[in-house]
Parts: structure tokens; C-alpha cells; sequence
């Protein structure tokens, strides 16, 4: 029996895997609404490590410009955790390793992200934060995967 860490943990895999898919061109034009965008809350947030803070619109934009641009990019998730539990959601953090990134300032980066997802099915991503590992940890981290 699946617990609830283990949804969550396959939910952000799941969705990081579409992203590696998405950017490659791998994966049809045609799934960016039933694969991604229909997880995601229509007012939700998300906050890049550099502090940009983008919703819904802005998010959709982003990945239809993205397709088929990064043909060498590759996602490995690590160290998902749930950290809170309120009403019907959840905040989850995990570590996102990313190498080959062509739209980052460095190609191979590592960040934080904190996650508040309502758990379904289907999941529904409200808000997305995330924060740039310190060089010390992505430095000592590895990007073979």
C-alpha cells in the first residue's frame, strides 16, 4: 500500500520527468495541457531561484516557447520530504539536480524547492518555490544520472 510520501514522491518525479520530455521534444506538442498544465492550479505561483515570481499564464507561455529547446537536459529528483500537512494540502521539499540546463546560468545546477500540492488524483500544484542550492553542496553533489 502506497503511503502518502509516496504519492507526492511520483507526482514531483512524474512531472520533473514531463519537463526532461518537454524540453528534449520528445514528448507530443499535444500533452502540455493534459500532462502539465492541468496540474497546475490556475492561480498558482511560482518563484525561480532568482526570484522571479511568475503564475499560471506566464508558466503556460514559457513552456510552449521551451519545446524541443534543450535537447541534452536532464532532471534527477532527490530527498523529497513532506514538511506539512493542512487541511487538503500538503508542503513537500525536494532537491532538483539539473544537468545540461541551457536556460540556467549554469549548465549543471542543484536547487531547493518547497511544493504546496493538494494530493489526488489528480494532484494539484498551488504554489512552487524554489532556491539555489549553495555552491559547497552542488559542487559535492553528483550530476551522472
Amino acid at each position: 500500500m502506497s503511503t502518502l510520501l509516496d504519492n507526492v514522491r511520483t507526482e514531483i518525479v512524474d512531472v520533473h520527468d514531463f519537463f526532461v520530455r518537454w524540453f528534449n521534444g520528445t514528448i507530443a506538442r499535444d500533452q502540455l495541457e493534459p500532462r502539465l498544465l492541468s496540474r497546475f492550479d490556475r492561480d498558482m505561483t511560482f518563484i525561480s531561484p532568482d526570484g522571479q515570481v511568475l503564475g499560471y499564464d506566464a508558466l503556460k507561455k514559457m513552456f510552449e516557447n521551451g519545446y524541443g529547446s534543450n535537447k541534452g537536459f536532464r532532471i534527477e529528483i532527490r530527498d523529497v520530504t513532506l514538511r506539512h500537512r493542512s487541511g487538503d494540502a500538503v508542503l513537500a521539499t525536494y532537491t532538483e539536480w539539473q544537468a545540461g540546463a541551457f536556460a540556467s546560468d549554469l549548465a549543471n545546477n542543484a536547487r531547493i524547492t518547497s511544493a504546496v500540492l493538494v494530493p489526488g488524483p489528480p494532484f494539484k500544484w498551488l504554489h512552487i518555490h524554489e532556491t539555489w542550492l549553495p555552491d559547497k553542496i552542488r559542487q559535492a553533489g553528483s550530476f551522472d544520472f
